[in-house]
């Protein structure tokens, strides 16, 4: 259990097309953490990769209209050290040209690390096994199921293995598109209209485009491959799209599975749940918690999403989204192993009207993550 000295160090940021959804993140986290009980040492990932103190002020992480937040260089270097059986956080202080350490000091021990990472480089294991090597406690997934979780490709052969029902899709492989773009439209022939064209390995829908007919599949091939050689695409799915939040039992308990939501894109200018969507249009779409739903569909539900959840092998929380069709199956979509954490944000409204509130949920998150065995496991 946690104590009044637990020392928690919040890293957000980073340098994925998502850092400033991770920025939003850690403003929501750091207006809710019980400070009674946490010393927070809040710790920012600028978009080229260094580590940097930041204020622990919420505001300066927050969205102001449409202007996304960035973790800026500070002239100050962070680096995490492993001395005994403690870890010690250090600050190295650069020159003018970030180049040359000129001195460095110690903002003492940390307990654990609370990674509010999104995408690439942060939620997809590289973080996750930098912290391992050096044996500290750390809230989520580990070095595999962040890695499964964050590719969109591997993670849909992880869900039919466990025999979840999966919709129709094609994979897009770099050397598969450099050698002959034309073979690879081709295969997507299979697919009915509309596709969704997706980076395998992003989140938060960037560089996601709905395609109606074949006239517009290369560009939006060419857009995805932005964000990632590798393109996952995904023959759209009838139904309503219901989301399941999932927290890891204590111990050796089952995984617990909260009450669904879901997400209703209103009719305008948006055709599905984009970025806009997400975050800069407030009146695009609507979060409905808990979703109306039959008592059977809902219990079906929580345990297909445990069941995906154990099937990446996940740990700490997971957000698994699913289509509810017509005929009443349900089809899953995707896991997000750090989904969107704000206190609107849909996970913790699912946990809150399932009744662990969004201060209480944080501070299950490192109680688990403190409880959890280290190495292998």
């Amino acid at each position: 259990m946690t104590t009044a000295s637990t020392r928690v160090l919040l890293l957000f940021g980073g340098r994925s097309s998502e850092h400033s959804v991770s920025c939003v993140t850690a403003a929501g986290v750091l207006r809710a953490i019980d400070r009674e009980r946490f010393d927070v040492i809040p710790v920012g990932i600028t978009p080229d990769g260094e580590w940097t103190r930041v204020k622990s002020n919420p505001d300066e992480w927050s969205l102001r209209g449409t202007s996304l937040p960035v973790v800026p260089h500070s002239g100050e270097s962070i680096r995490l050290s492993k001395v005994g059986e403690h870890f010690e956080v250090l600050s190295d202080q650069l020159d003018a040209d970030h180049e040359t350490v000129l001195s460095t000091t110690t903002l003492g021990t940390v307990d654990v690390v609370f990674p509010l990472l999104h995408g690439p480089y942060g939620e997809d294991g590289t973080l996750q096994g930098q912290l391992e090597l050096l044996d500290i406690p750390y809230v989520g997934s580990g070095v595999a199921a962040s890695a499964i979780g964050m590719d969109k490709h591997f993670m849909k052969v992880a869900f039919e293995a466990a025999g979840l029902e999966v919709g129709p899709y094609e994979v897009i492989t770099n050397k598969q598109w450099l050698r002959s773009p034309e073979e690879a439209i081709a295969r997507l022939e299979s697919l009915e209209y509309p596709l969704f064209v997706k980076p395998s390995r992003a989140g938060s829908s960037v560089g996601i485009t709905r395609v109606e007919d074949a006239d517009g599949l290369r560009e939006a091939i060419e857009e995805a491959r932005r964000f990632d050689p590798k393109v996952v695409v995904e023959q759209g799915i009838l139904g309503r799209e219901i989301e399941c939040g999932v927290l890891e039992g204590r111990g050796s308990d089952h995984a617990r599975a909260s009450l669904p939501g879901e997400i209703v894109v209103e009719a305008g200018a948006h055709t599905f749940y984009d970025f806009e969507a997400k975050y800069v249009d407030g009146s695009a779409a609507k979060l409905s918690c808990p979703a109306v739903l039959p008592e059977d569909a809902i219990k079906s539900l929580q345990e297909l999403a445990v069941v995906a959840f154990d099937a990446v092998d996940g740990e700490g929380l997971g957000r698994v989204d699913f289509f509810y069709t017509p005929d009443g199956r349900w089809v899953i979509n995707e896991i997000n192993t750090m989904p969107g954490f704000t206190p609107i944000s849909m996970y913790p409204q699912m946990w809150d009207k399932t009744g662990l509130n969004y201060k209480d949920l944080i501070t299950e998150l490192i109680d688990l993550a403190l409880g959890r065995k280290l190495g292998l496991r």
